[in-house]
């Protein structure tokens, strides 16, 4: 159960992100629509983005987190202050890099949107150039976010988990200010201010972390840089953690790339907003459920206790298999209704409706695979083991790259999300595999007993909204709150006809009702 609340915290307030997060890609495509303005800055934001998940939700704090966690809990140190000087030192090394990282990367921004882009599919060099001066306009969100993600894995340490969750919601807000106030009849205008917000939230969101640390009497000092032995482990771990936790973004990056020189315009934008709508429930399930596994399975294999270790990773697998695969039927059965009402606005045609709905069907299908990452990873990295799972993200890159060279003639737009969906699925595989072997995991009857039962509530949940959403079409078209409306009683009916799908299954029971009102009521 307290997993259940944490998550419930954690996943809350990634939720209402992720909520705001589609506001603005829906006033995104109203007004930028989907073409070469759109694309430029897509591919602009790729790389803040990426290095959001790598560092943020990824590398950073799974290296520097079971870390922090071993000197608060050492009985015999000094505890919290011993923590603070740990995360003072990391602060005084990763600072100069983030720096000079961003220097070089705002010199040689022309060669990295190249990279990004394959320079779109033969655009003019007025053009290019467009693009790159919108990459260099993001990259100063690069080193913010990091220095984010330093103080949000303190707080999580700290089981403050709400606040660095809460952090996302600045970047939203931020580019939807911008957007009602600042867009312009011209797209490029429009997503040249886009661009800028997203620096200015990254300012922001350090903003808020400094104070919350401040509040909960963490103050870090700068420092003079000094390579001792915590540094030098912390950096051989990240290292590695960046790659094996960043492999979904780093196959999204390839997927973005080959779209964008080989698509034609638009292809960036489908297949973005494709992701934004999968990354819905991984944001509120899969980076909720990382968050807090990593710090609970570190703290309970700091004190011996192993068997509590693999029980917390059981229940983290059964959670995330109940919010999973529902999520994943809803999107490839309903794509269509769900990409009308959300983007079908005024520059964003019928046309990019449908195939932003066919490259969600593609990504929806790795969705369980994609939340599970999340969920096995921690096994590692609570063991501080970043080795491990890298080496299995490079084979699922190639797994990728392969995919992606195979299906994206045949398929277009649908071609790079099958492939990401299919090198997840493949890591996953690997990564249970390997924990299996170590004797690091053991599925319980539990878990045995009910992923097989969820599966069939979710297959049928499928069933009943393949043949009950041409009811709600016609509402789909409307103003913001018919079709807010139509989603509500769309999502309310999928849940409601799941709910009793894993009753009727057994997959949940009246027995487990009972024991959830209990612990509620508990003082």
């Amino acid at each position: 159960m307290n997993l259940v609340k944490a998550l419930a915290s954690v996943g809350g307030l990634t939720l209402a992100s992720r909520v705001l997060g589609l506001v603005r890609d829906s006033l995104f495509a109203r007004f930028v629509g989907a073409g070469f303005a759109s694309d430029a800055f897509l591919i602009a934001f790729r790389l803040p983005n990426m290095f959001r998940a790598l560092f943020a939700e990824g590398a950073f704090a799974s290296a520097f987190i079971p870390m922090f966690n071993q000197k608060v809990a050492d009985k015999d140190g000094p505890g919290l202050p011993a923590g603070i000087t740990f995360a003072e030192q990391a602060l005084a090394v990763l600072l100069p890099i983030l720096i000079a990282m961003t220097v070089v990367l705002e010199v040689f921004a022309w060669p990295v949107t190249f990279l990004l882009s394959g320079k779109f599919n033969g655009v003019s060099h007025e053009q290019f150039a467009y693009a790159v001066q919108l990459s260099r306009i993001t990259i100063p969100y690069l080193a913010l976010i990091s220095l984010v993600s330093l103080l949000g894995g303190i707080l999580n340490s700290l089981n403050k988990f709400w606040v660095n969750a809460a952090a996302p919601i600045l970047l939203n807000l931020t580019q939807i200010v911008a957007i009602l106030g600042f867009h312009s009849a011209d797209a490029l205008v429009t997503a040249r201010n886009q661009a800028i917000a997203v620096s200015v939230s990254g300012a922001l969101q350090l903003l808020w972390l400094i104070w919350a640390c401040r509040a909960n009497g963490v103050s870090l000092r700068l420092r003079m840089p000094a390579w001792n032995p915590d540094v030098k482990r912390l950096m051989k771990l990240i290292l590695p953690a960046a790659a094996g936790a960043g492999a979904m973004q780093i196959n999204l990056m390839i997927s973005t790339a080959l779209a964008a020189s080989l698509l034609v315009h638009g292809s960036v934008t489908y297949i973005y907003l494709a992701d934004r709508l999968n990354q819905l429930p991984l944001g509120l399930i899969g980076i909720g459920l990382g968050t807090v596994l990593l710090p609970t399975i570190s703290r309970q294999l700091g004190g011996g206790e192993h068997q509590a270790a693999m029980d917390t990773q059981n229940r983290g697998m059964e959670l995330a298999l109940l919010l999973t695969l529902p999520a994943a039927v809803a999107l490839i059965v309903c794509g269509q209704p769900i990409a009308a009402a959300l983007f079908g606005y005024g520059k964003f045609d019928a046309n990019d409706v449908a195939r932003t709905a066919e490259a969600l069907a593609a990504f929806s299908i790795g969705l369980p695979s994609y939340i599970l990452v999340k969920v096995l990873t921690p096994g590692f990295y609570a063991r501080q083991d970043t080795r491990t799972p890298v080496r299995f993200a490079m084979m699922s890159m190639v797994v990728n790259l392969v995919g992606n060279l195979v299906l994206i003639v045949p398929l277009q737009h649908m071609g790079p999300p099958l492939a990401t969906a299919i090198a997840s699925t493949a890591n996953v595989a690997m990564l249970y595999w390997a924990l299996v072997k170590r004797g690091h995991f053991q599925a319980d009857t539990r878990l045995k007993r009910r992923a097989p039962r969820l599966a069939l509530a979710a297959v049928a949940m499928g069933a009943v909204l393949w043949f009950g959403q041409d009811l709600l079409t016609p509402y789909l078209h409307g103003t913001w709150l018919v079709r807010g409306l139509a989603l509500a009683v769309l999502v309310s009916a999928g849940g409601m006809v799941y709910a009793m799908a894993t009753l009727a299954t057994g997959a949940f029971t009246r027995a487990d009702l009972a024991l959830l009102r209990r612990r509620r009521a508990a003082p």
